[in-house]
């Protein structure tokens, strides 16, 4: 039912929330099934920890349970679970557009008093008779402010961290998250063709990244007819540009010789995925020819060790030794690989699951991560510039299946010769 929006005589008349179905529900990522496997994963971890509800706060959360997408923008976003219901909680400037786009119910809170978004989660528990004793919470994320306001509001709970439990939930991915995942490869491949194609002397670097954005947010359009179109990039440097790896376009424009990083990122529906390539544009120097060689081969050893009962933390020692075999080791800039996922509407990753030395995970099937070497030469040094491939694995029973095509290596990627 559509809440019809009521005529009043002052703010104090308004309705600090509000039920707004505003035209028809559009087709989601994923299937009801799909995400009822989910709510049903996390209201296992409800019982294990004895909670009565979980607010859950986060982009990855609010996503990956409700398919709900939110803007921040200066408020805060909630989905309140109990045993037998779900519902998301936005704010009225985004009026219908919640609760089209997310998976079952929808509370709207107003600006008219400060407080109206936590009273809406208050609501939203009251409606379905549930009064918390223990309540779930993302302690990772959630603002302590916000989570002060939550202790008040339901001052005889406990707030109880779920976002680890939560977390491991999200490591496996299922067979739906996966086609998502693989569409992104795709997508990102097709971007770097792009790219390839619009790299030339005197063009700008955000010339490039423009041409493969376009590419890319076509496709998504093409394949996801019904989905926001939304944050798709590319990164791309040049030269000294390339030193990290999260280095925006600038307008510096390409020379002959330059070492060139090419970065894709698709987004679909909040997923991120990556394509990344070392390039040159002229033949690159002896130094250079070599460290890039050196890369690859850290490169191509870490795809071959990705696999079911690899632990992360003895994949990240073993590739280091080929560094040290080298003097390069002090020359790596960050582990050798994350997961995917949805972790905000940028970066998709979980934070137990990166191949570094901390990290003792062990690779199970239904887990996605990547493989992403990195070293940087500073200025100045023979070979200057940052090195980096980047390709997407998906673990299966028997190993993994690399689903990134676009090629790497000195015998594809020296343009310009």
């Amino acid at each position: 039912m559509t809440t019809d929006i009521q005529s009043a005589t002052s703010v104090s008349d308004l309705d600090r929330s509000k039920v707004l179905h505003n035209g028809e529900k559009v087709p989601l990522t994923f299937t009801d099934e799909e995400l009822e496997r989910r709510l049903a994963g996390l209201r296992l971890i409800m019982a294990q920890k004895e909670l009565d509800a979980v607010v859950l706060t986060s982009y990855h959360n609010i996503k990956y349970y409700s398919d709900f997408l939110f803007t921040y923008f200066g408020r805060s976003y909630a989905l309140v679970v109990t045993a037998a219901d779900h519902v998301t909680v936005s704010a009225n400037i985004d009026a219908g557009m919640p609760w089209r786009r997310g998976y079952g119910e929808n509370i709207v809170y107003t600006d008219w008093r400060r407080d109206n978004y936590i009273h809406a989660i208050q609501e939203a528990l009251r409606q379905r008779g549930v009064t918390p004793r223990r309540l779930g919470v993302e302690d990772d994320t959630l603002p302590l402010d916000n989570r002060n306001k939550i202790q008040a509001a339901f001052d005889g709970a406990e707030l109880v961290d779920v976002a680890q439990a939560a977390m491991r939930q999200r490591m496996v991915k299922s067979a739906e998250e996966i086609e998502v995942i693989k569409h992104g490869a795709r997508i990102g491949d097709l971007g770097g063709e792009a790219i390839r194609a619009a790299i030339g002397e005197g063009v700008a670097e955000f010339e490039v990244a423009l041409a493969g954005t376009e590419a890319m947010v076509r496709e998504i359009a093409r394949t996801f007819p019904h989905s926001d179109i939304r944050d798709t990039w590319v990164w791309f440097q040049s030269g000294i540009n390339t030193d990290g790896a999260h280095n925006w376009p600038t307008t510096r424009r390409i020379e002959r010789g330059d070492i060139l990083s090419l970065n894709c990122f698709p987004m679909i529906s909040g997923y991120y995925t990556a394509l990344e390539r070392t390039l040159f544009y002229g033949e690159p120097d002896a130094r250079s020819l070599e460290l890039w060689k050196i890369n690859v081969e850290v490169h191509e050893r870490g795809l071959e060790l990705i696999k079911p009962g690899a632990v992360c933390k003895e994949i990240a020692a073993e590739l280091n030794e080929i560094y040290v075999s080298y003097g390069l080791l002090a020359n790596r800039t960050f582990g050798y690989g994350h997961s995917f996922g949805v972790l905000s509407h940028y970066y998709g990753r979980e934070a137990g699951l990166e191949l570094r030395e901390d990290i003792d995970t062990v690779l199970e099937p239904g887990m996605v991560v990547s493989m992403e070497p990195m070293i940087t030469v500073l200025d100045g040094q023979p070979g200057a510039g940052g090195y980096r491939e980047h390709d997407i694995l998906v673990v299966t029973e028997n190993g993994a299946e690399n689903i990134t095509k676009f090629p790497y290596g000195p015998e594809h990627n020296i343009l310009g010769a």
